[in-house]
Protein backbone atom coordinates (compact mmCIF):
# COMPACT_ATOMS: atom_id res chain seq x y z
CA UNK A 1 0.00 0.00 0.00
CA UNK A 2 1.36 3.36 -0.82
CA UNK A 3 1.91 5.69 1.88
CA UNK A 4 -0.14 9.17 2.67
CA UNK A 5 3.01 11.42 2.04
CA UNK A 6 4.27 9.57 -1.05
CA UNK A 7 0.72 9.38 -2.52
CA UNK A 8 -0.11 13.08 -1.71
CA UNK A 9 3.19 14.08 -3.11
CA UNK A 10 2.58 12.00 -6.29
CA UNK A 11 -1.15 13.48 -6.93
CA UNK A 12 -0.21 17.31 -6.50
CA UNK A 13 2.90 16.24 -9.41
CA UNK A 14 0.50 14.95 -11.40
CA UNK A 15 -2.12 17.37 -11.82
CA UNK A 16 0.50 19.83 -12.37
CA UNK A 17 1.85 17.94 -15.15
CA UNK A 18 -1.94 16.88 -16.56
CA UNK A 19 -3.22 20.67 -16.51
CA UNK A 20 -0.68 22.17 -18.54
CA UNK A 21 -1.47 22.15 -22.12
CA UNK A 22 0.82 19.15 -24.05
CA UNK A 23 -0.48 17.19 -27.47
CA UNK A 24 -3.11 15.26 -25.77
CA UNK A 25 -4.72 18.45 -24.60
CA UNK A 26 -3.97 19.59 -27.70
CA UNK A 27 -5.42 17.26 -30.06
CA UNK A 28 -8.76 17.15 -27.43
CA UNK A 29 -9.27 20.90 -27.62
CA UNK A 30 -8.67 20.35 -31.67
CA UNK A 31 -11.62 17.78 -31.79
CA UNK A 32 -14.13 19.80 -29.64
CA UNK A 33 -13.95 22.77 -31.42
CA UNK A 34 -14.46 21.57 -34.71
CA UNK A 35 -16.86 18.35 -34.42
CA UNK A 36 -18.30 18.92 -30.69
CA UNK A 37 -18.35 18.57 -27.22
CA UNK A 38 -18.77 14.63 -27.68
CA UNK A 39 -16.41 14.32 -30.24
CA UNK A 40 -13.65 16.20 -27.52
CA UNK A 41 -14.23 13.92 -25.19
CA UNK A 42 -14.54 11.11 -26.66
CA UNK A 43 -11.28 11.69 -27.95
CA UNK A 44 -10.36 12.37 -24.39
CA UNK A 45 -11.51 9.22 -23.04
CA UNK A 46 -9.82 7.47 -25.94
CA UNK A 47 -6.07 8.70 -24.53
CA UNK A 48 -7.09 7.98 -21.26
CA UNK A 49 -7.66 4.34 -22.64
CA UNK A 50 -4.06 4.93 -24.37
CA UNK A 51 -2.33 5.83 -20.71
CA UNK A 52 -4.19 2.32 -19.56
CA UNK A 53 -2.16 0.55 -21.99
CA UNK A 54 1.21 2.35 -21.41
CA UNK A 55 0.69 1.66 -17.60
CA UNK A 56 0.04 -2.40 -18.64
CA UNK A 57 3.37 -2.24 -20.70
CA UNK A 58 5.15 -0.56 -18.21
CA UNK A 59 4.17 -2.63 -15.27
CA UNK A 60 4.92 -5.75 -17.28
CA UNK A 61 8.15 -4.54 -18.90
CA UNK A 62 7.36 -4.22 -22.04
CA UNK A 63 8.08 -0.69 -22.38
CA UNK A 64 11.52 -1.54 -21.45
CA UNK A 65 11.95 -3.55 -24.27
CA UNK A 66 10.91 -1.48 -26.87
CA UNK A 67 12.82 1.88 -25.19
CA UNK A 68 16.31 -0.72 -25.03
CA UNK A 69 15.53 -1.41 -28.41
CA UNK A 70 16.36 1.41 -30.86
CA UNK A 71 14.92 0.11 -33.94
CA UNK A 72 11.41 -0.66 -31.89
CA UNK A 73 11.57 2.42 -30.35
CA UNK A 74 12.30 4.68 -33.60
CA UNK A 75 9.69 2.59 -35.50
CA UNK A 76 7.30 3.43 -33.17
CA UNK A 77 8.08 7.07 -32.76
CA UNK A 78 7.85 7.23 -36.66
CA UNK A 79 4.41 5.42 -36.96
CA UNK A 80 2.63 7.81 -33.97
CA UNK A 81 4.39 10.89 -36.24
CA UNK A 82 3.03 9.57 -39.50
CA UNK A 83 -0.42 9.12 -38.12
CA UNK A 84 -0.65 12.74 -36.71
CA UNK A 85 0.24 14.07 -40.21
CA UNK A 86 -2.25 12.01 -41.71
CA UNK A 87 -4.65 13.67 -39.54
CA UNK A 88 -3.17 16.58 -40.54
CA UNK A 89 -3.40 16.67 -43.83
CA UNK A 90 -7.15 15.04 -43.48
CA UNK A 91 -7.94 17.95 -41.52
CA UNK A 92 -6.56 20.65 -43.94
CA UNK A 93 -7.69 19.05 -47.17
CA UNK A 94 -11.50 18.03 -46.16
CA UNK A 95 -14.25 20.72 -47.09
CA UNK A 96 -16.21 22.52 -44.78
CA UNK A 97 -19.33 22.11 -43.90
CA UNK A 98 -22.34 24.83 -45.44
CA UNK A 99 -22.98 25.73 -41.49
CA UNK A 100 -25.45 27.98 -40.68
CA UNK A 101 -26.59 29.57 -37.52
CA UNK A 102 -27.56 27.10 -35.05
CA UNK A 103 -26.29 23.82 -37.19
CA UNK A 104 -25.17 20.66 -35.52
CA UNK A 105 -23.27 19.27 -38.38
CA UNK A 106 -20.19 17.27 -37.09
CA UNK A 107 -17.44 16.63 -39.25
CA UNK A 108 -15.99 13.31 -36.96
CA UNK A 109 -18.20 10.46 -35.06
CA UNK A 110 -17.23 9.95 -31.44
CA UNK A 111 -16.35 6.50 -32.57
CA UNK A 112 -13.77 7.41 -34.93
CA UNK A 113 -12.65 10.19 -32.59
CA UNK A 114 -12.13 7.55 -29.47
CA UNK A 115 -10.21 5.22 -31.97
CA UNK A 116 -7.82 7.89 -33.10
CA UNK A 117 -7.28 8.98 -29.39
CA UNK A 118 -6.34 5.59 -28.24
CA UNK A 119 -3.99 5.51 -31.45
CA UNK A 120 -2.05 8.76 -31.11
CA UNK A 121 -1.50 8.24 -27.07
CA UNK A 122 -0.53 4.41 -27.54
CA UNK A 123 2.31 5.16 -30.69
CA UNK A 124 3.71 7.87 -28.90
CA UNK A 125 6.92 6.48 -27.46
CA UNK A 126 7.82 9.73 -25.46
CA UNK A 127 4.36 7.98 -23.12
CA UNK A 128 6.05 5.11 -22.92
CA UNK A 129 9.38 6.53 -21.58
CA UNK A 130 6.96 8.59 -19.44
CA UNK A 131 5.69 6.09 -17.82
CA UNK A 132 8.40 4.02 -17.53
CA UNK A 133 10.39 6.72 -15.77
CA UNK A 134 8.26 8.43 -13.68
CA UNK A 135 6.26 6.26 -12.24
CA UNK A 136 9.26 3.69 -10.67
CA UNK A 137 10.21 7.24 -8.33
CA UNK A 138 7.16 6.53 -6.27
CA UNK A 139 7.35 2.78 -5.61
CA UNK A 140 8.85 1.96 -2.61
CA UNK A 141 9.42 -2.33 -1.93
CA UNK A 142 8.42 -1.58 2.10
CA UNK A 143 5.24 -0.28 1.09
CA UNK A 144 4.07 -3.79 -0.96
CA UNK A 145 3.26 -5.43 -4.05
CA UNK A 146 5.75 -3.03 -6.83
CA UNK A 147 3.34 -4.30 -9.22
CA UNK A 148 0.10 -3.06 -7.35
CA UNK A 149 1.94 -0.27 -6.86
CA UNK A 150 3.06 0.84 -10.25
CA UNK A 151 -1.04 0.00 -10.75
CA UNK A 152 -2.29 2.26 -8.53
CA UNK A 153 0.31 4.78 -9.75
CA UNK A 154 -1.14 4.66 -13.21
CA UNK A 155 -4.58 4.40 -12.61
CA UNK A 156 -4.38 7.86 -10.90
CA UNK A 157 -2.57 9.47 -13.57
CA UNK A 158 -5.06 8.17 -16.32
CA UNK A 159 -8.03 9.28 -13.82
CA UNK A 160 -6.45 13.08 -13.84
CA UNK A 161 -5.37 12.96 -17.10
CA UNK A 162 -8.86 12.42 -17.94
CA UNK A 163 -10.15 14.76 -15.55
CA UNK A 164 -8.45 17.38 -17.69
CA UNK A 165 -9.26 16.51 -21.07
CA UNK A 166 -12.76 16.35 -20.30
CA UNK A 167 -12.43 19.92 -18.70
CA UNK A 168 -10.44 21.36 -22.06
CA UNK A 169 -12.82 19.84 -24.01
CA UNK A 170 -16.30 21.21 -22.21
CA UNK A 171 -15.05 24.73 -22.48
CA UNK A 172 -13.51 23.78 -26.20
CA UNK A 173 -16.64 22.73 -26.97
CA UNK A 174 -18.67 25.50 -25.91
CA UNK A 175 -16.03 28.25 -27.46
CA UNK A 176 -16.21 25.82 -30.87
CA UNK A 177 -20.32 26.26 -30.93
CA UNK A 178 -19.56 30.31 -30.54
CA UNK A 179 -16.73 30.26 -33.52
CA UNK A 180 -19.04 28.55 -35.86
CA UNK A 181 -21.26 30.82 -36.79
CA UNK A 182 -18.53 32.87 -37.86
CA UNK A 183 -17.97 31.87 -41.90
CA UNK A 184 -14.48 32.66 -42.09
CA UNK A 185 -13.60 30.80 -38.80
CA UNK A 186 -15.64 27.71 -40.34
CA UNK A 187 -13.34 28.29 -43.73
CA UNK A 188 -10.00 28.29 -42.05
CA UNK A 189 -10.45 26.12 -39.07
CA UNK A 190 -9.51 22.71 -40.47
CA UNK A 191 -6.08 24.25 -41.88
CA UNK A 192 -5.21 25.46 -38.84
CA UNK A 193 -5.98 22.13 -36.63
CA UNK A 194 -4.51 20.19 -39.43
CA UNK A 195 -1.56 22.15 -39.30
CA UNK A 196 -1.21 21.88 -35.44
CA UNK A 197 -1.70 18.02 -35.83
CA UNK A 198 1.02 18.36 -38.58
CA UNK A 199 3.35 20.24 -36.16
CA UNK A 200 2.92 17.47 -33.37
CA UNK A 201 3.79 14.98 -35.70
CA UNK A 202 6.64 16.65 -37.05
CA UNK A 203 7.76 17.39 -33.12
CA UNK A 204 7.67 13.55 -32.18
CA UNK A 205 9.50 12.46 -35.35
CA UNK A 206 11.98 14.55 -34.67
CA UNK A 207 12.61 13.85 -30.98
CA UNK A 208 15.33 11.93 -29.56
CA UNK A 209 15.48 9.18 -26.77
Amino acid sequence: MIDQTTLITYVAIVIGFVFIPGPATVLTVARATTSGTRVGLATGLGIAVGDVIHTALAVLGISAIILASAFLFSLIKYLGAAYLVYLGIRAIFEKAPANTAGSQSIRLTPGEAFRQGILAEVLNPKTAMFFLAFLPQFVKPENGSVFLQLTTLGIILMALGLTSTVIFALCAGSVGGFLKRNPTVVKWQGRVVGSIYCALGVRLAFQER
